[in-house]
C-alpha cells in the first residue's frame, strides 16, 4: 500500500538513500532539506515534492509545518531524520545549543504541530538515533544546553538519547489513538557527517582511512526503510528502539526512566513554547 511519507534530512546521506528507495517502492515521498539547492536535486531526481527548513531556526520549523498541513492533510509517516554532531558551543537565533535545536527540540517542534495529520493518517513517527546515545548520552533535564559540560560528543550523544525518550513518549501520550513511534541506528555510515565538529568523529568520517570501515548509505538507511514500510505491531513494536531489526540489547538506562521521558516532554514544550502538551 502506497504510503505519504515526510523525511527531513533528505538531501544527503541516509536520508537521500531512503528516500530514493521508499519512492522507488512506490510511495508518495516529501523530502525536507536545509540546502534549497540538494533538496530540489533530490526532488527532481525523484520526481516528489519538497520543502526547505533551517532547522536551527523556530521560525522555520513553524512555517515549514504550516506548509505540510495545508498541502498533506492525512500524513502516513514522518521521519525525522535531520541532525549532525557540531564543534565549539554556539546559541541558535532561539538562544538554544544547535546541537539540542536541530537533534531534538526542532523535530519535537514540527512533530507536535503535524499532530492532527498524523493522527489522520494513523501514522508512524520514525526517529534516526545513534548508538551515541549510549556511547556519549547522559541527560539532565535542568542543563539541556549543557552549559555546564558541553563537548561535541556529549551534545550529539545527550540529542539522539532524547529521539528515544521523545519515540517513547509520543508512544505514551499518542498510540491509544492510533499513532506509533520508533527510533533505529544507523550504524556508521559514509556521508558528510561531523564535516564540520571538532568532535574525534571527523577523523572517522571525513578521512579516505576512516571512511574504508563505513557502511553505505543504503546500508544505513534499510532500517529507516523497514520501518517506514512496515506495519506496527506486526513488523515492528511502537515504542522501542532498534538496531538493525531488532530492540537495541543493551541501550542507555536512561530510556526506562518514565520520570525522566515525562519531564524532557514538558521541558522541551516549554522551550519551543508548545502551548497544547
Amino acid at each position: 500500500m502506497s504510503k505519504i511519507i515526510v523525511i527531513t534530512g533528505a538531501s544527503d546521506g541516509i536520508g537521500r538513500a531512503g528516500a530514493r528507495k521508499l519512492r522507488a517502492d512506490g510511495h508518495t515521498v516529501v523530502v525536507v532539506g536545509r540546502s534549497p539547492q540538494k533538496t530540489e536535486a533530490v526532488a527532481q531526481e525523484l520526481g516528489c515534492d519538497h520543502f526547505v527548513a533551517d532547522f536551527s531556526r523556530f521560525d522555520d520549523v513553524r512555517r515549514l509545518a504550516g506548509e505540510l498541513r495545508s498541502v498533506y492533510p492525512q500524513i502516513d509517516v514522518l521521519v525525522n531524520n535531520a541532525g549532525g554532531v557540531f564543534g565549539d558551543p554556539a546559541r541558535t537565533v532561539d538562544g538554544f545549543e544547535k546541537t539540542l535545536q536541530v537533534n531534538h527540540l526542532s523535530p519535537f517542534l514540527l512533530t507536535n504541530l503535524l499532530m492532527d495529520n498524523l493522527l489522520a493518517g494513523g501514522a508512524s513517527v520514525i526517529q534516526t538515533s545513534s548508538v551515541g546515545s549510549k556511547l556519549f548520552g547522559h541527560i539532565d533535564v535542568d542543563d539541556l544546553n549543557n552549559d555546564r559540560k558541553y563537548s561535541p560528543n556529549k551534545a550529539y550523544g545527550d540529542t539522539k538519547l532524547m529521539n528515544i525518550l521523545f519515540t517513547k513518549g509520543l508512544h505514551e501520550r499518542f498510540h491509544a489513538e492510533g499513532l506509533s513511534a520508533a527510533a533505529f541506528h544507523p550504524g556508521a555510515i559514509r556521508s558528510s557527517f561531523a564535516s564540520d565538529t571538532t568532535s574525534g568523529m571527523r577523523f572517522v568520517y571525513g578521512t579516505a582511512l576512516g571512511r574504508l570501515f563505513l557502511a553505505s548509505p543504503d546500508k544505513g538507511a534499510a532500517p529507516m526503510v523497514w520501518l517506514a514500510e512496515g506495519t506496527p505491531g506486526t513488523d515492528w513494536q511502537s515504542g522501542e528502539y532498534y538496531e538493525k531489526d531488532k530492540p537495541a540489547r543493551r541501550p542507555n538506562p536512561q530510556i526506562y526512566d518514565e520520570a525522566l521521558i515525562a519531564r524532557l516532554w514538558e521541558r522541551s514544550a516549554e522551550m519551543v513554547a508548545l502551548t497544547t502538551v
